[in-house]
């Protein structure tokens, strides 16, 4: 076999290879690193006998001194059963790192390590074991089955929906209940781009202050939606606050109408719940005029971006109003943005990354989907300059971990 390398690959040809192969992946498209436009860029093509057999989209980020450093998101995209072409691709690797002053460069592949239906005892995958004994052959260094969420660049696990087989019917009995009621309380989903980034930039914000965390602001998610075009979109859901109001106040005066007709022998329950009723119509009537004293009568109340590629999804940011809970928006937003991917082509969408104990959070809140519990070979190593590696991988670990923290 003759193996030869292009630094420099079309879009065309290298988003073509990444679609029509198994492990096709948002982060290794193209339109990606105009995304992450802080680092430099290159589309590397790995030939097989003239034909492309291996492709990656890496970036390339400054270091101090001249120095960088090397990432490929979720790739490379290739056979990595394929252990001759495997050892060419990273020895070409290295030499672009030495042309670039790499001192490592860092990958994560998209290969599954193990994965198990939520409650169920996880299957380990025998290939993904097998990549991982190929990569360290070839002289990449594994840096293991991480347990914190934080120590890896992209989430080592994550949750996953398929299309097959997913409709309303076949989620949990408490998410039906929930979305029904979130629908009968007159909450709207709509789906758009540009015409709602700026509620969306909002949620955004009332997230990040909720969480104490800190989030991209509407500059990044208007250049998310302008990169990828028709396969960006967000999915909103929306309140009439005036419609509520009215509703509300309709339904006091019928209970207040009701409560006038009791007498000495109208039940004690009938009488308390009609008093738990006006009550809570009242509250309900102070919280609309509140809001509506703001200047909206339509609110956003939960909103995602995701992002299409291929025949795949990613929920890239989700985020709600955290006043308006009592409306139960985010399950019925994150099942809309679900069925809306598949109805665009999509055969699984990535609800995103979730904590490696399955135990905060994140799990918690998208394990009701019942996802596939997605776990993957993690990040791997590729030395450059055997002189300064190990240093700069040190200090890159003790800031990852510092930035953690904050």
């Amino acid at each position: 076999m003759t193996y030869s390398v292009k630094i420099g690959i079309s879009a065309d040809e290298h988003d073509q290879f990444v679609i029509n192969h198994p492990l096709t992946n948002l982060l290794q498209s193209s339109s990606w690193a105009k995304i992450k436009d802080s680092w430099g860029n290159d589309r590397i093509g790995f030939y097989d006998n003239g034909e492309l057999a291996a492709v990656a989209s890496v970036l390339v980020q400054p270091l101090p001194l001249g120095f960088t450093m090397i990432y490929i998101p979720r790739g490379p995209v290739m056979d990595y059963g394929n252990k001759e072409l495997l050892a060419f691709v990273l020895e070409q690797l290295k030499k672009y790192g030495k042309k670039k002053k790499a001192l490592f460069i860092k990958c994560d592949p998209f290969i599954l390590l193990a994965d198990h239906q939520v409650d169920e005892e996880s299957s380990d995958k025998a290939s993904g074991h097998q990549v991982i004994n190929n990569l360290t052959d070839a002289g990449a260094e594994w840096t293991g089955r991480t347990e914190d969420l934080a120590q890896n660049i992209q989430p080592r696990f994550q949750a996953n929906i398929y299309s097959k087989g997913f409709s309303e019917t076949t989620l949990p009995k408490k998410i039906r209940q929930s979305i029904r009621t979130s629908r009968n309380k007159g909450v709207q989903i709509v789906f758009g781009g540009m015409n709602l980034i700026d509620d969306f930039a909002k949620l955004m914000k009332k997230t990040e202050d909720r969480k104490q965390i800190h989030l991209r602001g509407k500059d990044y998610y208007q250049k998310l939606l302008e990169t990828y075009g028709d396969n960006a979109f967000i999915t909103m859901a929306k309140l009439n606050l005036r419609e509520h109001l009215e509703i509300a106040q309709n339904n006091l005066e019928e209970a207040l109408r009701l409560q006038a007709t009791f007498t000495e022998d109208t039940r004690q329950s009938k009488v308390k719940s009609i008093e738990n009723d006006i009550k809570r119509y009242q509250k309900d009537i102070a919280f609309f005029k509140d809001k509506l004293a703001d200047g909206q009568e339509i609110v956003p109340l939960a909103a995602t971006l995701s992002l299409n590629y291929g025949q795949t999804s990613e929920n890239i940011y989700a985020g709600m109003d955290e006043d308006y809970r009592q409306f139960n928006a985010p399950l019925l937003t994150w099942f809309e943005t679900a069925q809306h991917a598949f109805e665009m082509g999509a055969r699984w969408q990535n609800m995103g990354g979730i904590e490696n104990k399955l135990d905060g959070g994140l799990y918690q809140f998208k394990s009701k989907f019942n996802p596939m519990i997605e776990e993957f070979v993690g990040e791997f190593n590729i030395p450059v300059n055997p002189l300064l590696y190990h240093l700069s991988n040190i200090a890159y670990t003790l800031r990852k971990k510092l930035r953690s923290k904050h």
